[in-house]
């Protein structure tokens, strides 16, 4: 079977989606699949047409239908691969956002519509699509996320971000760019240090928009003496990069399922993340698993500073959601698992045109 992947980024780009496309290709390619990866950013449809026809793929994977698939909705995509099966993906954005904007949400529609399989990589995700896009229900097929660490490169993370050993260092990881909140949780985090002087605040990410990411910069100068940005992390480095955060953040206005949550958890790390659907599971399990941080009010900046100064306060935090993040990592999908779900959605995909 050959299996193209669109995806707005790939590797070497560091960002959530090409770190998910790359773990896929890894895994799928482990079992035999043909895969190639194709980035979308930036690219047009001709430059698709002529990497498809090289490389003549039997399915299309589309990972996030506004920011890749609008390019099988291109006239020259569709009258020379309207055909092929297209198995979809949602991005945490389609879903959250996209299909609220009445400048997209047809068109991420149209995407969802065309697709023979939609894979939803947590329940919530299903639950959504199908109540934003109706009758979808038969298509939509649960493929349970996991985690892969691409290497053991070492990274000192405190030393870095200029934090001493006393000091209580909250590691954001994430692309600079207005849905992941960088912005907002900083300047809510400048209330945290006043209150808490030890208190010092990292994020690791690359630059997504240029205007937002000019008055994030513009902020981390002017708070140089608690918080700093170190650019990107290299995926070898980000386990060994966790051992150094005391609290992990998550600041997303939206998220489908964040890698680097769950690579918090399975790191041992104590997370703050934003009270959205996609983190309540992730962050407080379910059943009888204990909670694996806290959740606050994205839109509630007393809330975060209330929550970050509560975690700072609790000196036993690790020991305490210790056995919850180990409960929390023993019942996470392996990729092996992942790239078999993978598979079965791109055979049903198939066989649909049977």
């Amino acid at each position: 079977m050959r299996v193209l992947i669109l995806s707005p980024t790939v590797f070497p780009a560091v960002t959530g989606n090409a770190v998910t496309v790359e773990r896929w290709r890894s895994a799928l390619s482990r079992k035999g699949i043909d895969v190639a990866v194709f980035e979308s950013r930036a690219a047009v449809a001709r430059d698709f047409a002529d990497f498809a026809d090289r490389f003549r793929p039997d399915v299309f994977h589309v990972h996030h239908a506004f920011r890749a698939g609008l390019l099988l909705l291109d006239p020259l995509i569709a009258s020379k691969y309207g055909q092929l099966p297209v198995v979809a993906s949602p991005g945490g954005t389609d879903i959250h956002l996209d299909l609220h904007d009445p400048a997209r949400r047809d068109a991420v529609a149209r995407v969802f519509r065309m697709a023979r399989v939609i894979i939803a990589q947590s329940p919530e995700t299903a639950r959504s699509l199908s109540r934003h896009v109706p009758g979808l229900d038969g298509r939509i097929a649960l493929v349970p996320k996991s985690l892969f660490w691409f290497g053991d490169a070492l990274f000192d993370l405190r030393a870095a971000a200029g934090c001493g050993r006393g000091n209580v260092l909250f590691f954001l990881p994430a692309g600079i760019r207005p849905v992941k909140g960088n912005l907002e949780c900083l300047r809510a985090f400048e209330k945290v240090h006043r209150a808490r002087p030890d208190a010092r605040f990292v994020t690791a990410g690359p630059e997504m928009d240029a205007a937002y990411a000019a008055r994030f910069r513009q902020e981390i100068g002017r708070l140089a003496a608690c918080a700093s940005w170190i650019g990107c992390i290299e995926p070898e480095a980000m386990r060994s990069a966790y051992d150094g955060a005391d609290v992990v953040l998550n600041a997303s206005f939206s998220e489908g399922l964040s890698n680097a949550l769950l690579e918090a958890i399975a790191a041992g790390c104590p997370v703050l993340a934003t009270d959205i659907p996609a983190n309540r599971g992730p962050v407080l399990g379910t059943g009888d698993s204990a909670p694996a941080g806290c959740l606050y009010d994205p839109y509630d900046a007393e809330d975060f500073v209330r929550k970050a100064i509560g975690m700072i306060d609790d000196g036993e935090r690790k020991a305490r959601y210790g056995r919850s993040l180990l409960q929390r990592r023993s019942a996470w999908t392996d990729t092996d698992a992942e790239a078999a779900g993978l598979i079965r959605a791109y055979e049903s995909a198939l066989n649909a045109g049977d």
